[in-house]
């Protein structure tokens, strides 16, 4: 089966001593027990983004740490996910995908003990990078591995199904921090992990067996991947506060990535998936990501700020009028799971790009002051399905559009493009509030978000008219 897609794509170099390629898919019920591996693995690391989040204050009071140091708590975390991405890719098709996943998540468990115990900053800052690294050994082995649990016919609906997993840890994080600080104290944040871990580490004897490529490892890519990327985040952070610093850091992650390409631009499997990026299908998946993530992240910081300072809303208020988002994109994501099975991907990418700019643009352009409640609802329900119907779609093609042997080369990139959108976020709006007072400043941070998700919507509609990864049999499969 083949599709004008599949056919444009240029061929992609054969990596030397590649993976075989395993059955369509596991049998049930270890299918289920597989799925409850990797989707309670997903769980436990993307609840940890921001479940300690809301425990900063207390962090700080009881470790006696400045608000500034106890930021650090989040920080080592988001940074040694980074860092780990695609070093953590390569390993899972060195050594096998489901060894780096449970090594990954034993790892998080075992950190997550450690930031239990911490009697100091220091302490818990240190179990919070290992927490990190594990996570990111998790992240990019997980999306691979749903390419060997389901067969191809049911792909879009299991990626739909880490999708949902993805949005509900998300939207859950705060919430079951401050539900659990309202009865416990902050170690129990981390210590929670422990039981479940074990359960979701007992699951991952269902996980599929794919051998590795046994390819060698080189110790000076991963060095430059970690400069680079701690680099860029550190000095997108500090860019503001530390103008001159954050620029010097941003020069070391150019220096960084350019010596990263050059080392690895003549090998046919490398760190940084650039023979992927030649498949126009892939590389249009990536490009589309970015600017989903960064218009996503720049409304999710606005938006409180908008409703606040703009609104007049109290806090509570604020988090229920946010709520719709994250719940239309649990209910969007199957359905767009299984449109993505008989519809091109081009077409749903680009009207999920197109419906998340819609709510956006009307949230900073219509007036809303006095009773926000319906509009705002309304507004964010629907760029919440629009983020869904965008997400589920354009994942599906950036893993069919790989070869089987480079799936997990495919996950590490598209968490890097998720990460690198979601800076970007992040450092388009510290720039808005550098500028403007906080209300002004939230609603230009809301219409340059909707701009950036209409811009996902064109990309997108750069792929092929036709079915695209929707029916494409996966290069080199």
């Amino acid at each position: 089966m083949s599709s004008p897609v599949a056919a444009a794509s240029p061929a992609l170099p054969p990596a030397p001593s590649a993976a075989p390629t395993v059955a369509d898919g596991l049998p049930t019920p270890r299918r289920w027990v597989a799925m409850a591996a990797l989707l309670g693995g997903i769980v436990m690391v993307v609840l940890d983004m921001t479940i300690a989040n809301v425990a900063l204050p207390a962090i700080a009071q009881a470790l006696q740490a400045t608000p500034a140091q106890a930021v650090w708590v989040a920080t080592a975390y988001q940074l040694a996910v980074v860092m780990c991405l695609l070093p953590a890719a390569a390993l899972g098709e060195r050594v096998g995908y489901h060894r780096v996943f449970a090594g990954g998540l034993a790892l998080f468990i075992a950190a997550s003990a450690l930031c239990a115990a911490a009697p100091s900053l220091p302490w818990l800052v240190a179990g919070r990078c290992l927490q990190g690294l594990g996570s990111g050994a998790v992240m990019p082995v997980g999306l691979a591995l749903l390419r060997f649990t389901y067969p191809r016919r049911l792909l879009g609906q299991a990626i739909a199904w880490n999708a949902l997993t993805v949005a509900a840890a998300s939207a859950a994080g705060p919430a079951a921090g401050a539900a659990l600080l309202s009865v416990a104290s902050w170690p129990w944040l981390f210590a929670i992990n422990l039981p479940i871990g074990a359960l979701v580490l007992a699951a991952c004897v269902g996980l599929p067996r794919v051998a590795g490529s046994h390819r060698p490892l080189d110790v000076g890519s991963i060095a430059l991947n970690a400069g680079l990327f701690a680099a860029f985040v550190l000095g997108t952070d500090r860019l503001m506060e530390q103008p001159a610093q954050g620029a010097a850091l941003l020069a070391l992650a150019l220096v960084c990535g350019v010596g990263l390409v050059r080392r690895e631009l003549p090998r046919a499997a490398p760190l940084i998936p650039l023979d992927l990026l030649r498949s126009h299908p892939f590389r249009i998946s990536i490009l589309a990501s970015v600017c989903c993530f960064t218009g996503q992240m720049g409304a999710t910081v606005a938006m409180p700020f908008y409703l606040l300072h703009g609104l007049g809303q109290s806090t509570l208020a604020t988090g229920l009028l946010m709520t719709p988002w994250p719940l239309a994109v649990m209910l969007a994501a199957p359905l767009a799971g299984r449109l993505s099975d008989r519809l091109p991907t081009a077409w749903l990418c680009a009207g999920g790009g197109a419906l998340l700019a819609l709510g956006l643009a009307l949230c900073a352009a219509v007036p809303l002051q006095g009773h926000p409640w319906l509009g705002v609802s309304v507004f964010t329900a629907l760029a919440g399905a629009g983020f869904g119907f965008f997400q589920t779609p354009n994942n599906r093609n950036m893993l069919l559009n790989a070869p089987q042997e480079r799936s997990g080369a495919a996950g590490g990139a598209q968490g890097t493009a998720r990460l690198t959108g979601q800076t970007l976020g992040s450092l388009m709006m510290g720039l808005l509030f550098h500028a403007l007072p906080a209300g002004p400043a939230a609603r230009w941070g809301l219409a340059a978000s909707a701009v950036l998700a209409l811009a996902a919507a064109g990309i997108s509609l750069l792929r092929s008219p036709g079915r695209g990864a929707a029916t494409a049999p996966s290069i080199g499969a």
